[in-house]
């Protein structure tokens, strides 16, 4: 039998999702978008999870859309792509609104939806070989799964413009720049640097987190008067937690703080 097109394991706190398509690049085709739907509401549904890893397998991250049933069928193009479109859009949604942070480690290729994709998750790790390209352009189609939305918020309108307009490749240092990733190492050390970082966030102040990354996700749809307030009542809920009162601890003992995630 051949293996899923996306697989999720657990290892402690930490869920990971594997696309594993990597005959094609994890190109993304219907079963591979209904899988990864699966996985990420499967990890919205388990209350031990603190941090989520979205990473690929083989030579890249993700390749794009996998073209090949329009090619076979371009009389059903828009099913098609409703088809392969609207899970990938519940499932972003749902990392997004995930109370913990979720890391992007990126390799390879990282084309079309991989772009989206890697551009939804809160963090971005990526190796030195890493080649972003937007690319819908190249095959006269739009952008999707978010990446409209996400692109212009990091890199600003005009870049974002030139970025979908253009389709030419990004390497890892212009990336960096942009702020398309946080963090560039390696392509040796990108395993280990990622468990790194994931396991730091796992072992951190979960309901912090889940406020920070909800305050910042929304702080677009707000004006100062409203965003004011969502910080405080964020701050007040925080400030009712074991971890905030082991945070104000350790800052007296002088001694790391020993987060529970509660």
């Amino acid at each position: 039998m051949s293996e899923p097109p996306v697989q999720l394991k657990r290892d402690g706190a930490i869920a990971e999702i594997l696309l594993n398509r990597p005959e094609v690049m994890n190109a993304a085709n219907r079963d591979l978008a209904e899988s990864f739907l699966a996985a990420c509401q499967a990890i919205a549904a388990d209350k031990g999870v603190r941090a989520v890893l979205l990473r690929g397998a083989g030579r890249a991250f993700m390749g794009g859309g996998d073209l090949a049933a329009f090619h076979a069928e371009p009389e059903r193009a828009e099913d098609t792509a409703n088809a392969l479109i609207r899970p990938l859009n519940a499932a972003v949604l749902i990392l997004a609104e995930l109370p913990v942070p979720v890391v992007a480690s990126l390799h390879g290729a990282v084309a079309g939806a991989g772009v989206s994709l890697a551009l939804a998750c809160d963090l971005a790790i990526a190796a030195d070989n890493v080649k972003f390209n937007m690319a819908y352009s190249r095959i006269g189609a739009s952008p999707d799964v978010s990446g409209s939305w996400s692109l212009p918020r990091v890199v600003g309108l005009r870049k974002a413009m030139e970025i979908a307009l253009l389709a030419e490749n990004i390497d890892a240092a212009e990336a960096l720049r942009l702020g398309l990733v946080n963090r560039v190492v390696a392509a040796a050390d990108l395993a280990a640097e990622t468990e790194n970082l994931v396991k730091r966030l796992a072992a951190g102040p979960s309901h912090s987190y889940g406020a920070i990354k909800k305050l910042l996700r929304a702080s677009h749809e707000h004006d100062l008067r409203a965003q004011m307030e969502a910080e405080r009542l964020a701050f007040c809920g925080c400030a009712c937690t074991r971890d905030f009162r082991e945070g104000i601890a350790a800052f007296y003992d002088k001694r790391p703080a020993r987060f529970s995630g509660s």
